[in-house]
């Protein structure tokens, strides 16, 4: 007997026997329900026959028989009310625990968030994706037509979304898109390391959503609670269902908060900072430019995260303030890294080491933000080197600028469009998803091996525009990514270092060395971060005029 845990209070089995049911009670289990039809297979005892042993135990048992197939809402109902009523913990048990776990599924799907019943189940080894639909709609069957239709759906209206949709716009604007975004406002995201740094004002850096969907394309001011890829639709909060002909998908990643303890507690306050959200960002400057002495803290989770620089870029720009203002003498400054390297790509490491050196930063590699205790002006790290014991350490601060953990958003993870990490499925040259032909993926949330970056997204939007205009004539693929990522590492207020790489840390330098020579320090690449890439974002970006971001066209081997 293997019994599958899907939450503390309930448990689903295959087909049990009657002796079973003692090493049930021993497990501490109190009630019992069978999912399973009397006379579904020869070797099946009967429910009557389990009851009898059951009762004799001190078990409750009931009888709530579903064909293999065939839940209906009233089962969901009888099922629903039953474990209510039942002493917990609950077993249910059928032929192999998949009705049981469908009946638990719709029965939690008023009291639960989707993602968390697919979370639960998908641990416990249970597929729901054939009953998402009626999951989303508070757990029984929707009428099965579809809301909207479109030619091109695309999930997420941030950076990457909203470039898809200009760049499919410029290539045949007769096509019916829509974008599917619950946010009223979009935003600039890397103009918020220079927020933090003194050097933008937030609201420089925000856009209405409304004014930036292209022309012609609509948008569906909703979220998405789940995918149904073999019927070619998206179910929405509230389950309507949107169908598609192509689909893609960049909701972006999620900022896990959460998973440092105490750390949304304190956050805002208390020295506790983080450039990572708009409202947070001026707090950081407001930090920095008021420290004269004490602990300035820096954290970087494990990877993967948004432009793997970004926490150092913090750094920098914080030490090269207290440089400015002569009382860096004063302020010891940490920089705690989960991983093992300044940079993952090493060509840039002696630029950026002689910084760590001239401000002084002590660097603490496998060292992981796990707690806060914000009032008390401490945090703990799980400093992990190989091979020795985990060690978790205490470190008090007077200011701490914390890169939250980084993960695909709830209802990525948990979809059909998954891999085994959570991350969208792609092909790392076409973007296009290795199992699905007509869905795509770009931006942070797909799983090729590149930096994520904004500039990134500038170059995959047209690779993904490229494939499916191709795909919608009946072609193959006609387009590539190479991996391409920049990140413009802030080493001092007036110079950067210019980091563009592509898949595997190769260099794609964008201009001649003796113009801008990416692995030193470069007063041109500061304007171009300050001045010139603002406005490309908006103004080019995100209107569909690839500028230095053309698509490179696929290699046949």
């Amino acid at each position: 007997m293997n019994l599958h845990k899907i939450s503390d209070q309930f448990l689903v089995a295959a087909q049990i026997s009657e002796t079973d049911l003692a090493a049930i009670k021993e497990r501490g289990i109190k009630s019992v329900i069978c999912n399973r039809p009397d006379g579904e297979g020869a070797d099946q005892p009967t429910f009557e026959e389990l009851a009898k042993t059951a009762e004799k135990l001190g078990l409750d048992m009931r009888y709530i028989p579903v064909s293999g197939g065939m839940v209906h809402d009233a089962d969901t109902h009888d099922f629903a009310a039953e474990l209510k009523a039942l002493p917990k913990p609950v077993l249910a048990y059928c032929r192999t625990g998949t009705r049981s776990a469908t009946l638990w599924s719709l029965a939690q799907a008023k009291d639960m968030p989707l993602a968390d019943i697919l979370s639960a189940t998908k641990a416990a080894g249970y597929d729901m994706k054939g009953v998402v639909r009626r999951i989303a709609n508070g757990g029984t069957t929707p009428a099965d037509q579809a809301d909207a239709s479109y030619d091109v759906v695309i999930v997420g209206a941030g950076a990457s979304g909203i470039a898809a949709a200009s760049s499919l716009k410029a290539r045949k604007p007769e096509l019916e898109i829509a974008v599917i975004d619950p946010a009223d406002a979009h935003y600039y995201q890397p103009g918020w390391t220079m927020v933090g740094g003194g050097v933008f004002a937030a609201q420089d850096t925000v856009r209405t959503m409304g004014s930036l969907v292209p022309k012609g394309v609509h948008w569906l001011k909703s979220a998405v609670a789940a995918f149904e890829p073999e019927k070619d639709a998206v179910i929405l909060d509230g389950c309507r269902v949107v169908k598609y002909k192509r689909l893609v998908v960049c909701p972006g990643l999620k900022l896990d908060w959460h998973r440092v303890e105490g750390l949304v507690d304190t956050l805002g306050r208390n020295g506790v900072t983080s450039n990572y959200r708009y409202d947070l960002a001026p707090y950081t400057w407001e930090l920095v430019s008021g420290m004269t002495s004490g602990r300035a803290i820096f954290t970087q989770p494990p990877m993967p995260i948004k432009c793997a620089g970004a926490p150092q870029k913090a750094i920098y720009l914080s030490a090269d303030h207290w440089t400015r203002t002569e009382t860096i003498n004063n302020i010891e400054i940490e920089f705690h890294n989960a991983g093992g390297v300044l940079f993952g790509v090493k060509d840039y490491v002696p630029a950026l080491q002689t910084y760590v050196d001239k401000y002084r930063i002590g660097l603490n590699f496998f060292s992981n933000l796990v707690a806060i205790d914000g009032p008390a002006k401490k945090a703990w790290f799980d400093v992990a080197k190989p091979d020795t014991p985990v060690e978790r350490i205490e470190v008090e601060f007077d200011m701490i600028h914390v890169t939250p953990p980084q993960c695909a958003p709830d209802f990525i993870s948990v979809s059909p469009l998954a891999d085994g990490a959570g991350w969208v499925d792609v092909d790392q040259a076409t973007l296009r998803h290795k199992t699905h032909e007509n869905i795509w993926s770009l931006g942070d949330v797909m799983n090729a091996p590149n930096a994520k970056t904004a500039a990134a997204a500038r170059k995959q939007a047209p690779v993904v525009a490229d494939n499916i205009i191709a795909d919608i004539d009946g072609r193959a693929p006609v387009s590539q990514y190479d991996g391409y990522g920049s990140c413009p590492l802030t080493v001092e207020r007036g110079k950067i270092v210019l980091a563009e790489f592509g898949y595997g840390g190769t260099l794609q330098p964008s201009f001649p060395n003796w113009l801008i020579d990416g692995t030193k320090p470069s007063r041109l690449a500061w304007l171009l971060k300050e001045k010139i890439l603002p406005p490309v974002y908006w103004k080019a970006m995100l209107k569909g005029r690839e500028w230095m971001a053309a698509p490179e066209k696929l290699t046949v081997r």
